[in-house]
């Protein structure tokens, strides 16, 4: 629905640039840009890459190819959504701004990296430590992802709905990496599932 009022310049997509226009440049510009950023190659790629890095090392083969596949997936439908709809950036002249591909990026890499994290065994010699495991997806999903998203709009890079169809479409794509890790969870013998 989201894709189809930014093509056909719908309701919603009037009130997305009006809404935006008010949002735009409010909030401390250097931690916007800090927020914005974290949703870039530069920061939200080598988070991932050290968990498919971790899994590797811990023989979970399956489940870095399924995490490297989702990060490529990112591209391979973000960038032919951002040509179909071509739309116009918010300060800009430039088109091609929707979906937003750092709220993609940072949805799927610190989603993958959370599920990646969440499929492993714990190591032998963190088994008797408290280990903060349950707090990992919504502080990928939630925090991280919705502050770049929320930088991306105030600093004015993106519009809200371009921001919010990559909200959409993160799960999406996190879907057949989640089906993996509850099965390399169940496989697991020291813990109970909770897929």
């Amino acid at each position: 629905m989201i894709t189809w009022q930014v093509a056909v310049e719908g309701p919603l997509f009037r009130l997305d640039e009006r809404v935006g226009g008010k949002l735009f440049g409010t909030g401390p510009a250097p931690l916007t840009q800090v927020l914005s950023d974290l949703g870039g190659m530069a920061v939200a790629l080598p988070v991932l890459t050290a968990a498919i890095a971790y899994a590797l090392w811990r023989r979970a083969l399956r489940l870095a190819v399924y995490a490297a596949l989702t990060m490529a997936a990112v591209p391979a439908l973000v960038i032919p959504l951002k040509v179909a709809t071509a739309r116009q950036g918010p300060l800009t002249e430039a088109v091609n701004y929707y979906p937003s591909g750092h709220t993609a990026t940072a949805a799927v890499a610190y989603g993958a990296t959370a599920l990646v994290l969440l499929a492993l065994e714990r190591p032998a010699w963190l088994r008797g430590a408290s280990w903060p495991r349950a707090w990992m997806m919504p502080v990928a999903a939630i925090l991280l992802t919705t502050a770049t998203g929320i930088g991306l709009v105030l600093h004015g890079y993106h519009w809200p709905l371009d921001v919010l169809a990559s909200w959409c479409l993160g799960p999406l794509v996190l879907a057949p990496l989640w089906w993996v890790s509850c099965r390399s969870r169940r496989r697991s013998s020291s813990r109970t599932p909770s897929c």
